[in-house]
């Protein structure tokens, strides 16, 4: 029998004015994924080969525009560009006056357009999944695109809603992509003030989190994730003392992942769960709200850590950091996060992903509504 063909992984540079373009070529240059998957670039060739040119500390790369059929597997030696056409518009996205380090909308329009045809070519069948370089958001909205940034972006293009997605955050271990090893956050809520993150809490939110977050992390890890679920308040509460949250709506939602067959403790006190976590007892862990899942992380590792989109139905993963205009073209940009990224997306698409989560997902919202 022939081998099996590889699937492929589309990257895009998000604002080309960033850091954006010079993780990708790094990145390209130094991924053993090109063994397991096909890469391709969404984006344009002259404005990489500008990078390649007046940026500091990139590799040498022959650079390639291909059709989005093209079979040949790519290689660490040799960029190969699908373009990214036009804009959503008819008119074209290019990123020919974009000036490095500054906010354009021709650099928000031309990010915007790389991860569109991404996506189209992705619903298409051309590829499996997305790895998405950073986007400035205000760059987006100077284009003329009102959406946060890709998550939204690409919910909107799947015809969901903006609630319909969200995010888990994944902190390979030091030494990866080699160990199947990390550390996985999922937020039960997320970019909303806390006093409205409290109000809106519930066990079947939280079951919901946990369903999504061990879905996602088997198959990062190739087995059973470990789960933790983190309190709310203090000390888990200290029984009843710092608020009621705990066995109200925590407790009944960590019983209900552990009857589902998930390997789920908690609620368990926040200070040093993460501690824990990072020490290995904790594959992943269920967050409450934004900053009790984002600090952590990102103080354990933010330049490795990975964004990815939990929601969608294709496999979507991206860099952890920003746009970094202070120091495009220093020589200074780090590649770590979109080398994880590039291997999380790979082991995504490997394993399927992302049918057993929706299921998982699908799952956890009927029993939260009773069986029906």
């Amino acid at each position: 029998m022939p081998p099996a063909e590889k699937p492929t992984i589309l990257l895009t540079c998000g604002d080309p004015a960033g850091i954006g373009p010079e993780v990708v070529l790094k990145a390209w240059a130094a991924t053993p994924a090109h063994a397991r998957v096909r890469l391709r670039v969404v984006g344009e060739v002259g404005m990489l080969a500008r990078v390649l040119a007046e940026r500091a500390g990139l590799p040498q790369l022959a650079i390639e525009g291909i059709e989005p059929a093209d079979p040949r597997d790519s290689a660490a030696d040799r960029l190969l560009v699908i373009d990214s056409g036009c804009g959503r518009d008819g008119t074209t996205a290019g990123a020919g006056g974009v000036e490095a380090g500054v906010v354009s909308a021709a650099g928000g329009a031309s990010a915007a357009a790389a991860v569109e045809n991404a996506a189209r070519l992705v619903r298409d069948g051309f590829a499996r999944g997305i790895v998405t370089g950073p986007l400035h958001k205000a760059a987006l909205h100077a284009a003329g695109f009102d959406v946060p940034g890709h998550t939204e972006m690409l919910a909107r293009f799947c015809g969901l809603a903006d609630t319909d997605v969200s995010m888990m955050l994944w902190l390979p271990a030091v030494g990866s992509p080699a160990p199947r090893a990390g550390l996985g956050v999922v937020h039960v809520t997320l970019h909303e003030s806390l006093k409205c993150a409290v109000a809106r809490l519930s066990t079947e939110r939280i079951v919901l989190a946990g369903m999504q977050l061990a879905g996602l992390l088997g198959p990062l890890l190739d087995r059973q994730p470990r789960i933790a679920v983190a309190a709310l308040n203090p000390h888990a509460g200290e029984s009843g003392l710092f608020g009621d949250e705990e066995p109200r709506l925590i407790a009944p939602a960590v019983r209900r992942l552990a009857e589902s067959g998930i390997d789920a403790t908690g609620p368990l006190p926040a200070d040093t769960l993460f501690l824990r976590a990072s020490r290995g007892e904790f594959d992943g862990v269920v967050a409450q709200y934004h900053d009790q899942g984002h600090i952590p992380i990102k103080l354990l590792g933010m330049h490795r850590a990975v964004n990815i989109t939990l929601g969608l139905p294709l496999v979507r993963t991206s860099v952890a950091h920003g746009t970094a205009f202070d120091i495009v073209g220093t020589g200074a940009a780090d590649p770590a996060s979109m080398l994880a990224a590039i291997d999380a997306a790979t082991r995504l698409v490997e394993a399927g992903w992302p049918g057993q989560t929706h299921a998982m997902a699908a799952s956890a919202s009927d029993a939260s509504h009773g069986s029906r």
